[in-house]
C-alpha cells in the first residue's frame, strides 16, 4: 500500500508538471490530465476499502467546467479504470450514473464553494461527504437487478461503514488535492460563451 500511494504521489507530481507546458485555456487537456489520475488513483488505491481521489476529482471538474464534461470524464474512468483492472459489467453503469449525478450536484453547487477564483474547502468538503453516500447508495441500487426492492435497505444499511471510508476519504482528498487541483484548472478554464460574445460584440 505504501508502494502504490508513493507511485500515486509521484504521478501527481509529473502531472503537475506537465500541466504548466499546456497552452492556456485548455480544459479539455486538462481533462485528460484529471482522467488519468483519477484511473490511476482508483487502480492504486484498490486496496484501501471504498476510497479512491475519484469522486473529489468528478467534484472539482464540475464546479470549474460544468456538468456535461464532469459527466463525460465520469464515464472515461469508470469504464476505463474497470476495463483495466476492476472488472466491467453492469455495475459500470451505475458507478457512472453515480459519479454523473455527483457532476451535475457540483455544478449547481459552483457559486457555493467558488467565489471570485476562491475555492472555499469547508464548504466542499460538505459536498464531498454528502456525494460520497449519494454515489454509495447509486451504485447500491445495481443489486435491483438481481433482487427485489426489499433487499436494497438491508444493504444500504449493512454498507454504511464502506459509505463511511468513502466519506472520509474524500476529505483528505479535498485536503490534499483540491487547492492545486482548483487553481490549475482555474487557469484552465475558459470563458462563458455569452460572456465572450458580449466581448466581441464590446469590441
Amino acid at each position: 500500500m505504501f508502494l502504490n500511494v508513493s507511485i500515486l504521489s509521484i504521478i501527481v507530481f509529473a502531472l503537475l508538471r506537465s500541466e504548466r507546458r499546456l497552452d492556456d485555456s485548455n480544459p479539455l487537456a486538462m481533462l485528460a490530465i484529471l482522467a488519468i489520475f483519477g484511473i490511476s488513483g482508483r487502480i492504486l488505491l484498490e486496496p484501501l476499502p471504498n476510497i479512491q481521489p475519484v469522486t473529489v476529482i468528478i467534484l472539482l471538474a464540475a464546479v470549474y467546467y460544468g456538468a456535461p464534461r464532469a459527466i463525460a470524464l465520469a464515464g472515461i474512468i469508470a469504464l476505463s479504470s474497470n476495463l483495466l483492472v476492476m472488472g466491467h459489467g453492469p455495475w459500470t453503469l451505475f458507478q457512472v450514473v453515480g459519479w454523473g449525478l455527483v457532476g451535475v450536484f457540483g455544478a449547481m453547487s459552483s457559486n457555493y464553494v467558488l467565489k471570485n477564483g476562491e475555492l472555499n474547502l469547508q464548504r466542499l468538503g460538505l459536498i464531498a461527504i454528502f456525494s460520497a453516500f449519494a454515489f454509495d447508495w447509486v451504485v447500491s441500487s445495481s443489486i435491483l437487478m438481481k433482487t427485489d426492492i426489499s433487499m436494497l435497505m438491508p444493504y444500504l444499511i449493512n454498507g454504511i461503514l464502506f459509505d463511511l471510508y468513502h466519506a472520509v476519504g474524500n476529505l483528505v482528498f479535498v485536503a490534499w488535492l483540491a487547492t492545486p487541483l482548483g487553481e490549475i484548472m482555474l487557469r484552465h478554464k475558459v470563458e462563458r460563451s455569452s460572456k465572450a460574445v458580449s466581448d466581441v460584440a464590446h469590441n
